[in-house]
């Protein structure tokens, strides 16, 4: 079994337990979730588009901060904060690339408010067997890709999510244990 394959199950076994037998969360419910969410400190795991694996930490501050660590030998770092994305590399001497945040996915669950109800912003809401599954994209810009999100309940947990990228590139991260609530100093999120 491959490692890409372990980590699918690990994470359908996590959402059967959590979610099995239900029916899918209502939108007002997921946003009110997100909504509600102010920090999540925990640990994921990253399947790129090239089918490679990274593992790290990530830390979410709502609304509009979140931070990747990788662990070794993934030397990059990704910080979203200040309206960016900004991706370093230690291993390199050029400056950390910098994109919008309003160009990604990602901005739709960092956003001060989220409602998943807006006009043509919800373009897939369906229960898989084990999470309820929504795709969202920016109403006004569906041309920047979009994120497929996965909750459970009782009580509503955000498991992991696919970004779809205007590139056509795909990269799925799925939360392990994460923390939810708690103070994050905002130097975690200060520009790399």
């Amino acid at each position: 079994m491959t490692l890409v394959s372990r980590i699918a199950a690990v994470a359908l076994a996590v959402t059967t337990a959590q979610g099995a037998w239900a029916d899918k969360l209502p939108l007002g419910a997921i946003s009110n979730y997100l909504n509600d969410l102010k920090t999540v400190d925990g640990t994921f795991t990253q399947i790129n588009d090239d089918g490679s694996v990274d593992t790290g930490n990530i830390y979410i501050k709502r609304p509009g901060k979140m931070r990747f660590e990788y662990n070794a030998p993934n030397t990059a770092l990704v910080v979203v904060s200040a309206n960016a994305v900004y991706i370093a590399d230690s291993k390199s001497n050029q400056p950390p690339e910098t994109y919008p945040l309003r160009r990604t996915p990602l901005s739709l669950i960092l956003a001060r408010n989220v409602n998943l109800g807006a006009a043509n912003m919800v373009v897939g809401h369906d229960f898989d067997g084990t999470a309820t599954v929504v795709t969202a994209q920016d109403p006004e810009h569906p041309e920047y890709g979009n994120i497929q999100m996965k909750f459970t309940e009782n009580p509503v947990q955000l498991r992991q999510w696919v970004i779809n990228d205007d590139g056509g590139g795909q990269t799925t991260v799925v939360l392990g244990e994460v923390k939810v609530g708690g103070n994050l100093p905002n130097r975690l999120f200060n520009r790399p």
